[in-house]
């Protein structure tokens, strides 16, 4: 099947007839009764308002023009961007504002740059397309999200009735320029993901003074635009209906629930609609998915590693343009089934495309620095050290687009079109799942017989399948074994085998939780972005604090042994966390890495020999400042070997080895003048999405030293703005 499948000559003489003399807009006619032929097949949306926003966000499109990117039509021919997605079935346009994305001396941040005026010449344009605008107040300077809300630049050191007060005024002002220059705007967001704060504001009765002050701000200015306020994490059992119980009980003044929705992290469709719909029924307001996206391939296509670069990391849908089209439509359709409250879903970044290949990686800094196209520059370190600062660079989103690299459309694109007439394309499988197993070394292995096979209908089969043969699986480690189902398509077995684990409810998911014994404010068992499985033990520093979570474990045999966790979080500053192995007479230690969100690292402690049996504890440590934050997981306490063994005594009369007495005794080299003194600790091993290594290096301008920096420095996993 074509990677990239365009409509066939039917599909677009159907779609010129249906889609004829204008753009699509919300007050379309009634779908044709048959679906439309295509190159992908697309249910159409039951129950879907003839005014539900099918939106996406393109706040990057300035800078990635800058860049010399080009949009184009479907036949390849230069485009304006907005056109062609209004042309495409896209009726509004969200645009991120971010109150001021530059350092002193006028330098970009990245992520488009997106302060108010170049929020409102993207508003212009898309009015000018006949889309609607909706408005994403940031409150920061940079990115917001779930692990930061940091407040802007110029509110720094406010309370939290002078931050109000400047939200209000900020949000006044913006709008004002928005209207002046006759943006049509239909929605904004004061704020973006505020799970846990705003504008660097935490706790609920500050939180929701600043969003009464944005919103009366948006009555006063453009009192017919809705007021939504944006959260995220619907998969978190309880979260919205606190989230928006605590809304009620502030009064804040709102029309829309906004959530952001992404499959590989966020949970299901089936309870995204059901979280959406108990806030809509409960508290009689609008909901809507403000994000969401999916993605068309492994490749990198700018020398920048992407959030999703795994297929491990993306299993709910095919990673294809067809699995784009299946997985947005999934959306809309979970939005729709709200009733009429669910207005509206939005794609983010479907336009974030490459500004050059990635044979030309060093040119592509130059542009990412000057224009701000990637995600974040070098000089965003100075406002965001612990993320911007460290993992700047390009786009890590170009594999979720809906164009092609060249600024094509891509057929998943028309899905804005296909939800509301239905389109059909001829049944193909599209991908066999993978089959995952998790074994300990020893265990017997058992492959299932049958697989499912998914179709581009959005259907799957179970088919028989054949294996080869197994490799050695006695030692820890991953391993693939390749099968082939009865129609002859390939299927793919991956076993983890991993050592015994000798600790108890490693991971928290158990309700017994007696085997932990923890000092300070860590939450057991709590959803927060568990590594594998549903649970993980979190933790949040409103002030600085330290914390302790241990399990000693008795009676063991004898051998060495080894301890290993995985933590993720951030804003450490100069804060530590450590995982120890602890024995009656020795301790082992290893220190985590707070790399940032979902970048997981994963430490193991150096060996530790015990006799038969003593104990041994695993010890999680912390001393964090305050607004540190992050989730620890599956941790481990692994026997390795066996004890080395007892060296043999001597018989007598023989010489003990050692130098003879004409040799010197060996003497460490003394240190060269003038050079540096090694480390004594060695830097922690930190596992990002990827495999990649994080790098700090800044990127100055000039291609030439770009060039000289990308043969020095090492790839940086870019989490977009988070991410979160």
């Amino acid at each position: 099947m074509p990677k990239h499948p365009r409509p066939t000559a039917l599909a677009a003489l159907t779609l010129g007839v249906a889609l004829a003399a204008a753009p699509l807009t919300a007050a379309q006619a009634a779908p044709a009764d048959e679906p439309v032929e295509a190159g992908i097949t697309v249910p159409r949306v039951e129950g879907l308002a003839s005014d539900f926003a099918l939106g996406v966000d393109v706040s990057s499109v300035l800078s990635l023009e800058e860049s010399g990117v080009v949009f184009r039509d479907d036949d390849g021919a230069p485009a304006d961007l907005f056109t062609v997605l209004a042309d495409h079935g896209v009726t509004d346009v969200r645009v991120r504002v971010w109150n001021d994305p530059f350092d002193a001396e006028g330098r970009g941040y990245g992520g488009g740059n997106v302060g108010v005026e170049r929020a409102v010449e993207i508003g212009e344009r898309a009015t000018a397309a006949g889309l609607g605008v909706a408005v994403d107040f940031h409150y920061s300077d940079f990115w917001a999200d779930p692990a930061k809300q940091k407040a802007p630049k110029a509110w720094a050191g406010m309370d939290a009735t002078e931050t109000a007060a400047a939200v209000g005024d900020f949000t006044r002002d913006a709008l004002t320029k928005f209207v002046d220059a006759g943006v049509d705007v239909k929605l904004v967001q004061v704020g973006n993901e505020t799970n846990g704060g705003v504008a660097g504001v935490t706790g609920w009765p500050e939180m929701a003074a600043v969003f009464s002050a944005g919103s009366a701000a948006v009555r006063e200015v453009i009192p017919d635009a809705l007021v939504a306020v944006h959260v995220t994490n619907p998969e978190r059992p309880g979260h919205y209906a606190a989230y928006a119980a605590e809304l009620a009980a502030n009064d804040v003044d709102y029309d829309v629930f906004a959530s952001s929705y992404y499959p590989f992290w966020h949970g299901t469709t089936e309870n995204l609609t059901t979280v959406l719909r108990q806030v809509a029924d409960t508290y009689d307001k609008k909901v809507m998915v403000a994000e969401t996206s999916w993605v068309r391939t492994l490749d990198d296509a700018d020398g920048h590693p992407d959030v999703i670069d795994s297929a491990e990391d993306a299993e709910a849908y095919p990673i294809s343009v067809q699995g784009q089209a299946t997985a947005l439509r999934d959306v809309i359709q979970a939005v729709a089934d709200v009733g009429d409250a669910g207005i509206g879903a939005y794609y983010w970044e479907p336009a974030w495309l490459p500004v050059g290949s990635p044979d030309r990686l060093a040119q592509n800094r130059v542009l990412w620095e000057r224009d701000g196209s990637g995600w974040a520059t070098s000089f965003a370190g100075e406002y965001d050290p612990e993320d911007a600062g460290e993992y700047f660079g390009g786009s890590a989103w170009d594999n979720q687009s809906l164009f092609d690299v060249d600024g094509t459309p891509l057929e998943s694109l028309r899905t804005f079109a296909y939800v509301r007439t239905g389109a059909v394309a001829p049944r193909e499988v599209t991908g066999v799942d993978t089959v995952r197993i998790a074994v300990t070394a020893g265990d017997e292995l058992t492959l299932p017989e049958r697989v499912t096979v998914r179709f581009s209908d959005g259907t799957s089969e179970e088919s028989a399948v054949i294996w080869e043969a197994a490799p050695d699986l006695s030692q820890p480690g991953a391993y693939e074994i390749a099968g082939t189902t009865a129609d002859g398509y390939a299927a793919l077995a991956v076993v983890t085998v991993s050592a015994e684990n000798l600790l108890r409810n490693p991971g928290f998911e158990d309700a017994d939780v007696s085997m932990w014994a923890v000092e300070g404010p860590v939450s057991l068992r709590a959803t927060d972005d568990p590594r594998t499985g549903e649970r993980s033990a979190h933790f949040f520093a409103a002030e600085a604090m330290s914390f302790t979570l241990e399990q000693r474990v008795d009676d063991l045999p004898a051998g060495r042994y080894v301890a290993a966790g995985a933590l993720q979080g951030g804003a450490f500053g100069d804060g530590t966390a450590t995982i120890e192995l602890i024995s009656d007479a020795d301790t082992a230690a290893a220190p985590f890495a707070a790399g940032g969100w979902r970048v997981w690292s994963e430490p193991r402690t150096d060996e530790i020999e015990i006799a038969m049996g003593e104990s041994l504890t695993v010890r999680v440590s912390a001393d964090l400042p305050a607004g540190a934050w992050g989730t620890i997981d599956d941790l481990a306490l692994e026997r390795v070997g066996d004890a080395a063994p007892a060296p043999e005594e001597p018989a007598p009369g023989e010489p003990t080895p050692g130098p003879t007495p004409s040799e010197p005794t060996p003497t460490a080299p003394a240190p060269t003048p003038g050079a540096p003194t090694p480390s004594a600790t060695p830097s922690p091993t930190q596992t990002a999405p990827g495999g990649l290594a994080a790098t700090g290096t800044s990127v100055p301008f000039g291609l030439a030293a770009a060039g000289l920096l990308a043969l020095a420095a090492g790839a940086g996993l870019i989490l977009r703005h988070r991410r979160r």
